[in-house]
């Protein structure tokens, strides 16, 4: 799964980034199928499979924490343009004007503020989409941040001062300081989702449209009304609240199993027009029964697993052409620093080198992912060149090693106990177990892991076989991807839903970044998408210096620190999917940003 970015959705896949994620395609039999017609049927339909057990349930233009696959976001761009598309749709990531609604962006020459310039677009109902309707989303996302899972204290909204609107094509944000405009730009103004103000701003079905989200109290109304209809995924299809649209395409069918049509927008004004009229959209939990599909001709763009690699000509000879999906993005499993059992073991340094020590990256890459992974040591994507990377971190600062890492458990106060080690000199000294860490205390851990991968079971699997060899106990629970996220969020220790102590999400990737990567979501205390609670001040003044500075030198010393500090553990990075696509099909580059772009999507032949 994966979880976006907020700008692209912030899969929390989290991709959230891609890992995001009911019934073997729609049917609900376990080898394939599916309700819609055959894949070679029509030049103006394609069948898209989804992720493995990704199943879309979120259209909001406004993601909260439980709902930050990256499908939702693919979706609901298609429904809802963006202010600022920013995005990797034609090869190289930036910003693609034909399905933004801004035409332009001026930055002060201070870089204290900004001026954006709305086109001549309309909503499917034919009203003009106006400043107004950016400040409707404006108002809501100000009064409501701590529930927007895009919100880090100190950033967007907090950081924007100001929205005054100049006309109706014209306004202006004022920031508390200045920004480096590349992060400003791709990170924060590209999350910016105009709504229809004239539609959306009231707060029951029979409530009349006014200026309600004017007062935080009426947007806080406002905002519960649209997230309590969001949450009816069954109403998607019917409910007149979706129904004005201003993106290529609007919903025509949306089942809760996870199958999602959609149709193309007739009345969109745009320059990203839609290419083919119907896009299914098919759910599956598994990728074995995609392959199926695949094999049997149901789908027109789909994956297979990357064990699979050798039966490429399988699929070629059936009419698809086998396409490796790079990302932009890191994986890893996040730590529940406040689990009552196991946060203060995770809170030790020593704790987290021998857990990173124990991590066989390269043979992962090579045996499990069949060489189309890439190994990771801290928070900037290395699967693709940049001027971000660290020396630190692009030279792995704790190579596997399950014997020093044994020996780094020893030297700090545990004892190796019928293969498990065990705290036996508890303390705050140089040779003991840390503040906190209780004698007796066990180093076992649990991870929830995303279903329905066999990768990712294969991985789990390795991972399991080398911490028993540092005397780490490592058991394996798993669920859907959506599952996984809502159970792994930020908590107390005192609280119920604090008992995850690991959760992994990304077999495609666990974050994928808006084109600059800074971590301000994931990494800085009380980042929307840190789910594990992890803080450390330091790095919360580097993540700072990486949204003001436009030197590549505060990002690489951000990299660094992470890279030693380790606030999750590491995994190797995979393609975001081997893609399968038959031949025909073009118009489109396999955006780097993990978001699938289904208007570009077009037949050169059939």
């Amino acid at each position: 799964m994966f979880l976006a970015h907020t700008a692209n959705s912030r899969r929390w896949a989290l991709v959230t980034g891609a890992a995001v994620t009911a019934g073997a395609l729609l049917t609900g039999c376990s080898g394939g199928g599916t309700s819609s017609s055959s894949a070679s049927g029509s030049t103006d339909t394609i069948n898209y499979a989804l992720p493995a057990n990704f199943t879309p349930n979120w259209i909001l233009p406004v993601g909260t924490a439980a709902h930050l696959n990256t499908n939702n976001s693919s979706i609901s761009q298609s429904l809802w343009e963006p202010l600022i598309a920013y995005d990797g749709s034609t090869g190289k990531v930036g910003w693609n004007k034909d399905n933004s609604l801004a035409t332009a962006a001026e930055f002060a020459k201070d870089s204290k503020s900004v001026t954006i310039t709305l086109g001549d677009r309309h909503w499917s109902d034919g009203k003009q989409i106006t400043s107004r309707d950016v400040e409707f989303w404006f108002n809501l996302v100000k009064a409501n941040k701590a529930d927007w899972a895009s919100y880090s204290p100190g950033k967007a909204p907090d950081n924007w001062t100001s929205l005054k609107v100049v006309d109706d094509t014209h306004f202006t944000i004022t920031f508390d300081q200045a920004y480096n405009q590349q992060w400003m730009l791709a990170n924060e103004l590209s999350m910016i989702r105009p709504m229809p103000q004239h539609v959306w701003d009231k707060t029951s079905d029979s409530g009349s449209v006014s200026d309600l989200d004017r007062t935080t109290a009426d947007a806080k109304k406002v905002w519960a009304y649209l997230n309590d209809a969001a949450k009816k995924i069954s109403g998607y299809a019917t409910d007149p609240l979706w129904k004005t649209v201003s993106g290529p395409y609007a919903i025509k069918s949306f089942s809760t199993a996870g199958k999602v049509q959609l149709s193309a927008n007739a009345k969109y004004d745009g320059g990203g027009k839609a290419n083919i009229k119907t896009v299914n959209l098919l759910p599956f939990t598994t990728t074995d029964a995609e392959e199926n599909a695949l094999r049997a001709g149901t789908v027109d763009y789909g994956y297979i697993n990357a064990t699979n690699l050798s039966q490429e000509s399988s699929f070629t000879a059936k009419g698809y052409t086998v396409k490796p999906w790079s990302g932009w993005a890191i994986t890893y499993m996040p730590y529940n620093f406040n689990n009552p059992a196991m946060g203060a073991v995770f809170k030790q340094l020593y704790a987290r080198q021998a857990i990173q020590m124990s991590v066989d990256q390269t043979t992962l890459s090579k045996v499990v992912f069949n060489g189309t992974a890439v190994s990771t040591y801290g928070p900037i994507p290395q699967g693709q060149s940049s001027s971000f990377v660290s020396s630190e971190q692009r030279n792995n600062p704790y190579p596997f090693s399950t014997a020093k890492a044994k020996q780094l458990l020893t030297g700090h106060g545990w004892t190796e106990q019928n293969g498990t080690m065990v705290c036996t000199t508890p303390g705050t000294g140089d040779n003991q177990c840390g503040a906190g860490v209780d004698k007796g205390t066990k180093f076992r851990m649990q991870v929830l892991s995303q279903s329905g991968s066999t990768v990712t079971d294969n991985m789990m699997s390795a991972l399991q076989s080398s911490f028993a060899k540092t005397g780490i106990d490592f058991t394996i629970k798993t669920a859907p991807v959506n599952s996984v996220l809502s159970q792994a969020g930020q908590c107390k220790a005192d609280q119920a839903g604090c008992k995850w102590q690991l959760s992994f999400f990304g077999t495609a990737g666990s974050w994928y970044f808006p084109a600059y990567p800074s971590g301000d979501s994931l990494f800085a205390t009380g980042g929307g998408s840190n789910f594990g609670s992890y803080s450390n001040s330091a790095v919360d003044k580097l993540v700072t210096q990486t949204t003001t500075s436009s030197s590549d030198e505060a990002v690489q010393k951000y990299s660094a620190a992470l890279a030693k500090d380790l606030p999750v553990v590491w995994l190797p990075e995979p393609d975001y999917q081997v893609s399968v696509v038959k031949k025909g099909l073009g118009g489109f580059a396999q955006d780097s940003l993990a978001n699938f772009h289904p208007a570009m999507w077009k037949w050169t032949t059939k």
